[in-house]
């Protein structure tokens, strides 16, 4: 079974931005962003109890791994508001840094996948938010 310290490991060594881990099966990517985890939470891949190490989490992500009924996250940077969302769901939580808010790329205002989630408290809500919210910016 692969812990989180080793996803930690993982994560750090620079190759990976996700790595997800359930028994002995390990998920990786290298793609920047919520997409990878997205489309984790759209297979109908049955990940409840994995593992995850993250770069980037904010409240988007976090009801992203509500979906997939994560039992740990590892997260670089982590939100106040995922913070708290994975308090709700009672999955365990480390990270580097800790910070209000996860802003956009260009450091002009909130992520968009953030603002699209902000006023939604139910998972599946977000879930169908984040989508919409994907296939949007993919125009």
């Amino acid at each position: 079974m692969i812990k989180l310290s080793e996803l930690k490991e993982t994560l750090n060594s620079g190759e990976y931005t996700l790595a997800v881990s359930k028994g002995d099966t390990l998920l990786t990517s290298r793609e920047k962003g919520i997409r990878p985890l997205l489309e984790l939470a759209l297979s109908k891949d049955d990940l409840s109890g994995a593992y995850a190490a993250d770069r980037i989490v904010g409240k988007a992500a976090a009801m992203l791994y509500t979906i997939i009924k994560a039992k740990a996250v590892y997260a670089e940077v982590l939100s106040e508001k995922a913070a708290e969302v994975f308090e709700k769901y009672g999955i365990a939580y480390e990270y580097d840094t800790l910070t209000e808010n996860i802003i956009n790329r260009m450091g002009t205002g909130l992520c968009p996948m953030e603002d699209a989630v902000k006023d939604i408290s139910q998972p599946e809500q977000a879930l169908r938010a984040i989508e919409n919210k994907v296939k949007a910016l993919n125009k």
